[in-house]
């Protein structure tokens, strides 16, 4: 209820100040596990595409986020959960794959920060290893113009919101190689994506 409530709020908000152009719903499955992968421009990424993706979204977050305990309640009840940075961990891999087998979205940003540059960095793997394990399709998601939001010259942008074609992963889940190639495959078609847009 919370989310929904909070999506339907934004929606109004987002749309007065950045008149967003939201391409490719069509693209994205209704039913089902899912992973939303999308490249990171700001802060501004997680909510953006959250409140117009046509299906809820879960997020990892830092765990650094989750306290205090009232910060951690309200990030909790958007479907967010904690991960540690710069470590494997494996409860946050097990809580992943939970989500995509309870038939929900998870929004995965591969290349596992934000870019200061407004540029694509290079994807790390989980979100293929996560794919293969779950059996789910990838949304390869394009976010255009969250890094200019409040940025002198360009206060109130134009936000753009594109959701590709899904893409699933064909190999084994151990195949280190073929995850990798998967892994920027997605990041390819974002690419592509944003090339088209901008």
């Amino acid at each position: 209820m919370f989310y929904k409530v909070l999506r339907f709020v934004l929606q109004i908000i987002f749309g007065i100040l950045f008149r967003p152009k939201i391409l490719g719903k069509e693209n994205v499955p209704m039913t089902g596990g899912m992973i939303m992968a999308a490249n990171h421009l700001s802060n501004w990424d997680p909510p953006m595409v959250g409140t117009y993706m046509p299906r809820p979204v879960a997020y990892m977050a830092k765990e650094e986020l989750f306290k205090p305990a009232i910060a951690g309640a309200v990030i909790s009840n958007l479907y967010a959960f904690p991960v540690k940075r710069g470590a494997a961990d494996r409860a946050a891999i097990k809580t992943a794959l939970g989500i995509l087998k309870q038939g929900l979205c998870l929004g995965v940003f591969p290349e596992g920060h934000r870019s200061k540059t407004g540029r694509m960095g290079k994807a790390e793997s989980g979100v293929a290893l996560l794919a293969a394990m779950g059996k789910v399709p990838v949304v390869p998601t394009a976010i255009i113009n969250t890094n200019n939001i409040f940025k002198k010259g360009s206060l109130l942008p134009q936000i753009k919101i594109i959701f590709g074609e899904p893409v699933y992963f064909q190999g084994k889940h151990n195949d280190k190689e073929a995850l990798a190639e998967f892994a920027n495959d997605i990041m390819a078609r974002v690419q592509s994506m944003l090339d088209k847009n901008t």
